[in-house]
């Protein structure tokens, strides 16, 4: 039998209005198969939105997952018409939902919270605007055109809790369609608890995607990737995101070295980027992962205001051509300690290679072990920086500061033909000093110039 909208009775007009003052519930109804409904709501930072509640759809917390999965689909497939956002209405516990949902072009999907970076708890699980998957059988949703997902939770409550060998590979929580361009993404104040793969936004070559937003986006995935772009170009974004091993905190505790060690042995990066254009990666955070950001041959951006803690490599930066392979690096901190075979020559806050350049500017290392509990790490790295490869590039340095490495010199250059200028800067002694390669000599290690 089929469900139609129509025009809210006054009395029930009237309670929505009262509502935008308190924005306390969501009000919807549902008589002889006739949804009427008005939904005024307010998310946690004060945004007054207007949405239909999934309950209006039959999304209920005591369906299956299953049953969930055909009904929020058939929310979506209305509201993609329309333009409309779908209301994830608070409910104790969740809704169980099944993966292979698409959200198509025009939809939103907007819940009540902000980043929960420890989680929300109520008897022991998370609750409020949350998603509860327990299936591995496709990416849990994947987005189209012109959609946003905001203030919601995904939480995967069988994934493996400080125990190795009960850890789900599961497929990405998020994905980018592949099988059309997508143009127009928002993804905001998310928490992911359990995932695997947390966004996944690999486009393919044929079917790019642009003009994609990440913000105040907060979890630990397993597999070490919390987010992950390729082929997005006309500027993606990247702002605000916290990648913690203790975002389970309030209603299960903290992942012991047991998990992160698995986490960090997987050898990825927690931010990965490759063919994209002048991408914008601005306040970001990882702790306890392999890798910080990983940026692809066939990128260029700018990078600012960042911590890398406890990874293996803080920066990767590689490079397919000499033209615009740049990029910029500025404001930020890296603790790099940890190796997955334990060897200290492997720890490096900064590895270049390719073609392009890149300059780094403001830039803290040091190092310390990480709590026993916490990451198996070495305590030190190996130097700041290290320059690989045999092809032609600039590194240029200015005002960084470099402590706690292994090497005498912070900066290793095994590539014959690379260009390297640091400034201003200060050593693991404390002295400042300068260290300049021209290139033009293949046998030249750099000359190395301390101010004691």
């Amino acid at each position: 039998m089929k469900t139609t909208f129509r025009i809210v009775p006054l009395l029930l007009a009237l309670a929505a209005i009262l509502n935008m003052v308190s924005c306390t519930k969501v009000i919807h109804e549902t008589i002889d198969n006739t949804v009427y409904i008005e939904v005024p709501a307010e998310t946690e930072d004060g945004d007054r939105i207007f949405a239909y509640s999934v309950q209006a759809f039959d999304v209920l917390p005591t369906n299956t997952a299953a049953e969930n999965k055909v009904r929020l689909q058939n929310a979506i497939d209305w509201a993609s018409d329309r333009g409309a956002a779908l209301w994830v209405e608070p409910v104790e516990g969740g809704y169980p939902v099944q993966s292979g949902i698409i959200l198509k072009k025009n939809v939103s999907l907007i819940g009540v919270h902000g980043p929960t970076g420890r989680g929300t708890v109520k008897n022991g699980n998370p609750t409020g605007s949350l998603f509860v998957i327990t299936d591995k059988n496709h990416p849990f949703i994947t987005v189209q055109s012109a959609t946003q997902i905001k203030g919601c939770q995904f939480y995967y409550p069988e994934q493996g809790f400080n125990d190795a060998s009960k850890i789900v590979e599961y497929p990405p929580t998020i994905q980018v369609s592949q099988e059309q361009a997508v143009h127009g993404v928002t993804l905001q104040c998310l928490t992911f608890y359990g995932s695997y793969f947390s966004m996944d936004f690999r486009a393919q070559q044929s079917h790019p995607c642009e003009q994609i937003l990440f913000e105040h986006c907060y979890g630990y995935p397993i597999g070490g990737r919390f987010i992950a772009l390729d082929y997005c170009y006309d500027i993606p974004r990247i702002l605000h995101c916290h990648v913690n091993p203790a975002v389970l905190r309030e209603f299960k505790g903290d992942y012991t070295n047991v998990m992160n060690d698995y986490v960090a042995n997987r050898k990825t990066f927690a931010y990965w980027i490759d063919h994209t254009d002048n991408a914008q990666v601005m306040d970001i955070f990882t702790f306890a992962t392999y890798g910080g950001i990983y940026l692809g041959p066939n990128t260029y951006g700018q990078l600012t205001n960042f911590n890398f803690d406890q990874v293996g490599i803080g920066v990767y930066k590689d490079g397919a051509n000499a033209f615009n392979r740049i990029w910029e690096v500025a404001q930020g901190s890296i603790i790099a300690s940890f190796s997955p075979d334990g060897n200290v020559a492997n720890i490096h806050p900064f590895v270049v290679q390719g073609y392009g350049q890149i300059s780094i500017t403001n830039v803290d290392c040091f190092c310390g072990r990480a709590g026993a509990a916490t990451l198996t790490t070495q305590g030190i790295s190996y130097d700041f920086l290290k320059v690989q490869g045999n092809t032609w590039v600039i590194v240029t340095g200015v005002n960084c500061r470099m402590r706690n490495y292994q090497s005498e010199i912070p900066i290793t250059v095994a590539n014959s033909k690379a260009q390297v200028s640091f400034i201003n800067c200060s050593n693991k002694y404390g002295n400042l000093f300068e260290f300049h390669r021209t290139g033009e000599d293949p046998n030249d290690k750099g000359t190395y110039t301390v101010y004691e």
